[in-house]
C-alpha cells in the first residue's frame, strides 16, 4: 500500500489542507494529531425547549395553604 503524507488544519470543524490537493472520490484517509496540540474544552450548554412555544406550561404558579391545613 502507498503512503503519502499532507499537512493541514482544522477550521471550522473542518480538515482543510495546505495547498493543492486532488484526491479522488471516496479515498480513504487517516487523520493523525500530534500530541502537542491544546487539551480538549468541553463546552456544556443550558437545556433548550424542543418546542419553544411551549414555554408557557412551564410557568411557575405559587399559591398559599392556610397554616395547619388538614390537620
Amino acid at each position: 500500500m502507498k503512503v503519502e503524507t499532507y499537512e493541514a488544519i482544522v477550521e471550522n470543524g473542518q480538515i482543510k489542507l495546505a495547498g493543492v490537493v486532488r484526491l479522488p472520490e471516496h479515498t480513504k484517509v487517516y487523520v493523525i494529531v500530534p500530541g502537542d496540540t491544546e487539551p480538549h474544552r468541553f463546552h456544556v450548554s443550558s437545556p433548550r425547549l424542543a418546542h419553544p412555544e411551549q414555554a408557557a406550561n412551564f410557568v411557575k404558579e405559587i399559591t398559599e395553604e392556610a397554616a395547619n391545613a388538614g390537620v
